[in-house]
């Protein structure tokens, strides 16, 4: 009887599937998924509605992406990183994120080479290398401050390393990776001839003392990195699923040429909106900085208030906690006990981890507080429960 492939047989639903159905199932408060519960900017959104209304862009849109978001994304590297970005060919842009580090992974490397993981990562990471036909290599970040090993690091390097993904500021962590923990890495880079594909979606939800670094920016990187960013992030619409690499033009055409045979071309109306999003001023940047401070604020009152503990996120818009103090088992028996007990829903992150290292995130979850202030407040008055 026929059936699907091998490649796909041990991928599974993901726990962001899982976690959204039982969340509706029991009409959780949903904390989970990375998805905010308010729009992004209102003239964002008209400039999407007048370019439907255009009757200019609504066909295919030119398969490496508008050249005015293109200008655009190399405008925005050049203002706060002193990038010098190439935006006829060294820009893509991609239906999200996870395409821009799908078709990085099958554009850059070749089957039978070694990418190095930082776990944990973010879930479309594995099966990308996976059906590249690569072979993932696992460096953890440990709790309770989320750091790794720097011998752990240098032992995965050899020479059949081909790339490392990389993501600062980290998804499920909050961790914003330092100057001396890029340089570390770079070094074994530049050592190793190996590539780096940096996921930096997060790149503006940095706090209090934490400052983002692009990899790209640290000596002998830039003709070794493709970094990737996305609108969803950046400009709060992840429903439009725009998202882009750029780079140093030859990798960037690896990751084209995968890109064209995979999706084509992104929607082009949010194209033309997000193209606008980056003519704001630096403003917005600072304004959401302070909304997600207030946020991340009101999660950890949360947090302390349920008894759960916690390093206070660096960036993104995640937590991870503890709660070892008041609940006698691991993440994913925690995940459905809140859930279905206490009527809010979290990720249990030891889906972010080889199976070998699962046991470094069993007391802990992760919190998503991209959410309204109304849904934070409920949250907690929930979990507040927990303490009983």
């Amino acid at each position: 009887m026929p059936t699907y492939a091998r490649r796909v047989s041990s991928f599974g639903t993901t726990i962001f599937t899982e976690i959204n159905n039982l969340a509706r199932q029991h009409q959780a408060v949903n904390l989970g998924q990375g998805m905010p519960d308010f729009d992004g900017p209102r003239e964002v959104v008209e400039a999407a509605a007048q370019a439907l209304l255009s009757g200019h862009s609504n066909q295919y849109a030119p398969g490496p992406g508008v050249p005015a978001l293109k200008q655009g994304i190399a405008n925005h590297a050049q203002a706060f990183y002193g990038m010098d970005i190439d935006p006829q060919n060294g820009v893509l842009v991609t239906p999200g994120a996870t395409e821009a580090v799908f078709c990085s992974i099958m554009g850059l490397v070749d089957p039978g080479q070694e990418v190095i993981i930082i776990e944990p990562f973010f879930d479309s990471y594995v099966p990308g290398v996976l059906m590249a036909n690569a072979k993932p290599v696992y460096v953890s970040l440990r709790p309770p401050d989320w750091t790794f090993d720097p011998d752990e690091l240098r032992a995965a390097f050899n020479e059949n390393t081909r790339a490392i993904i990389l993501n600062t500021p980290n998804n499920p962590t909050g961790r914003v990776f330092t100057y001396d923990e890029l340089k570390l890495i770079a070094d074994l880079c530049i050592e190793h001839d190996v590539l780096v594909i940096s996921d930096e979606v997060y790149e503006h939800l940095v706090y209090d003392e934490a400052r983002h670094i692009p990899i790209a920016t640290l000596p002998g990187m830039f003709e070794r990195t493709v970094t990737i960013g996305s609108a969803g992030k950046t400009f709060g619409m992840t429903g439009w699923k725009v998202g882009w690499v750029y780079g140093e033009p030859e990798l960037v055409t690896g990751v084209w040429r995968s890109h064209q045979f995979t999706s084509f071309a992104t929607n082009h109306p949010a194209q033309i909106a997000i193209a606008h999003a980056f003519t704001m001023g630096s403003s917005y940047y600072e304004e959401m900085q302070a909304l997600y401070t207030h946020k991340r604020n009101l999660m950890m009152d949360a947090l302390s208030a349920a008894g759960m503990t916690s390093i206070m996120p660096q960036g993104t818009y995640f937590v991870m906690a503890d709660f070892s103090d008041v609940f006698d088992g691991d993440d994913v028996a925690f995940t459905k006990h809140l859930i279905t007990n206490i009527g809010v829903a979290c990720i249990p992150p030891s889906a972010f981890f080889s199976p070998e290292h699962k046991y470094l995130t069993k007391d802990h979850v992760r919190f998503a507080f991209c959410k309204s202030d109304d849904t934070l407040k409920a949250a907690g008055e929930r979990m507040a429960k927990l303490r009983g």
